[in-house]
């Protein structure tokens, strides 16, 4: 129980250096029974949208990774609220987690994906530097995205196999630039979208080589990756999900491909039998194994 005490005391105090300096009045600490705590709010770097939230459970060992998640909402639109039931889910299975907004791609204020990855970074960098208060081991993470937070999960895990352990993908778009997508029905939509994101003109006959750098199935390492995808996705097509099994076989990375028959975009949002059924015990064998 000391241990315990000691350790929401030590990880509160290197939060409140963090509040001090970001003036942040929305800024929360929830302690329940034996130590456990939710710790919302928490800046993480310099603009209004570098919050996280901090989720530590009771009882994780010492080497448990802590999930960073990341929320969807087609790089310009959501926040991390819309993944609080991922984040209960993981705290009632004593995993400690992060869910965090970032900035959001605008043209106007020159923001793309680069910035996001880079706030992901943010949150890393910020919270290694807590990880002795919570009794918990710097860059040890699995992270965790939906629709454009898989995008973002697998391009930064991928990039980052020193920091990241393992990459959990929903319905996260993995592909801008191959043949097989710039010859389908889906690119006609998609592109104007895609362009926006990378920041570059989208150009299918002489497509720019950003448009493979910001592809995670153009950028795999060999971090363990768990893929969900739904065979009636419009949002995102399941031949995007299928390519990347493919490529990670190809690659011998260690990888799961979570099939969901009959299901649209992010389905956990629309079938509570999936949900607790297929979705949350996948996620959790794979942090767990």
């Amino acid at each position: 129980m000391k241990k315990l005490v000691l350790r929401y005391h030590f990880f509160v105090l290197g939060c409140i250096s963090f509040i001090l300096n970001s003036c942040n009045t929305r800024f929360r600490v929830w302690v329940g029974p034996g130590g456990q705590q939710k710790i919302y709010n928490l800046k993480y770097g310099d603009h209004k949208k570098h919050k996280m939230d901090v989720f530590l459970p009771k009882g994780y060992p010492q080497n448990t990774p802590v999930v960073l998640i990341v929320h969807g909402g087609g790089w310009t639109l959501g926040r991390k609220e819309h993944m609080i039931q991922i984040q209960k889910m993981l705290f009632e299975n004593k995993i400690p987690s992060i869910n965090m907004n970032y900035r959001l791609v605008s043209r106007r204020k020159k923001i793309t994906y680069k910035q996001q990855l880079e706030d992901i970074g943010l949150v890393i960098n910020k919270f290694n530097l807590l990880t002795d208060k919570a009794e918990l081991l710097p860059d040890n993470y699995v992270l965790l995205g939906e629709s454009a937070g898989g995008h973002l999960a697998l391009l930064y895990g991928y990039q980052h196999p020193d920091q990241i352990k393992k990459i959990i993908s929903l319905s996260g778009p993995t592909d801008f630039y191959s043949p097989e997508y710039l010859n389908s029905f889906y690119s006609k939509y998609t592109s104007p979208t895609f362009q926006k994101v990378v920041g570059t003109r989208f150009d299918r006959k002489n497509i720019s080589d950003a448009f493979k750098e910001a592809s995670p199935i153009a950028n795999i390492t060999h971090v363990p990756t768990l893929l969900f995808q739904g065979t009636s996705d419009f949002l995102v097509n399941r031949n995007q999900g299928f390519s990347m099994d493919s490529a990670l076989t190809r690659m011998n990375v260690p990888h799961k491909l979570v099939i969901m028959e009959r299901s649209g975009h992010a389905p956990r949002f629309f079938s509570k039998r999936k949900r607790d059924s297929i979705i949350y015990p996948n996620i959790l064998e794979w942090i767990k194994k």
